[in-house]
């Protein structure tokens, strides 16, 4: 089974391109012009086990919100189109993820329902030059796109590279578990109404 997608989106704001590939091996080749942006997407590629490649040009002398937004809104529809209906595959995942002092827990499903519950709070307005109102952006764009419910909570934690960084793996995690195929399913997608 091929559940590879391509998929690009150009607008005024900004040219995105994502190759993904659910069934890799965690290589990434990540390039948005926001350097703390590309260190979380590599990270989400490797613990995700995805093959995963971004090139992002955005209008970053305006900010970064277009492109952080839209990056998310590729990456979410990239992933609806390589699930291809999501026939045959687990559809729930889960992941809590420690970094030093911080825990974040994320579960997902991945029933065509989308929607984003977001506790997540930043001490600092920034990392790096990132923004950190855009991480929810970010994560809001994804799952709308790919047809995810996600619950994302940071339960503690005081670093904000630690709050960010636990959060788009506790993501990757759990959507690592929820796009697996399960055998028990048949290829039929998971759900009493035969159809997601």
């Amino acid at each position: 089974m091929n559940r590879t997608a391509d998929i690009a989106r150009d607008t005024k704001e900004t040219q995105v391109r994502v190759r993904l590939d659910l069934d890799g091996s965690g290589r990434a080749a990540i390039s948005t012009g926001i350097g703390f942006f590309d260190h979380m997407l590599e990270s989400f590629a490797r613990h995700g086990g995805f093959d995963l490649e971004i090139q992002t040009r955005g209008d970053l002398h305006i900010d970064m919100h277009h492109s952080v937004e839209d990056t998310g809104i590729v990456l979410g529809q990239a992933f609806n189109q390589a699930l291809d209906g999501f026939k045959g595959i687990r559809r729930f995942g889960h992941a809590y993820v420690p970094m030093d002092e911080t825990l974040t827990r994320c579960a997902i499903d991945l029933a065509n329902r989308p929607y984003l519950i977001w506790k997540v709070t930043f001490a600092r307005q920034k990392i790096g030059e990132m923004d950190t109102e855009l991480f929810k952006e970010f994560h809001h764009a994804f799952a709308m796109h790919a047809g995810a419910c996600v619950h994302l909570e940071t339960i503690y934690g005081d670093n904000s590279h630690h709050i960010a960084e636990s959060g788009f793996k506790a993501l990757s995690r759990a959507l690592r578990t929820a796009v697996e195929l399960d055998p028990k399913t048949g290829g039929a997608p998971p759900s009493t109404k035969g159809v997601l």
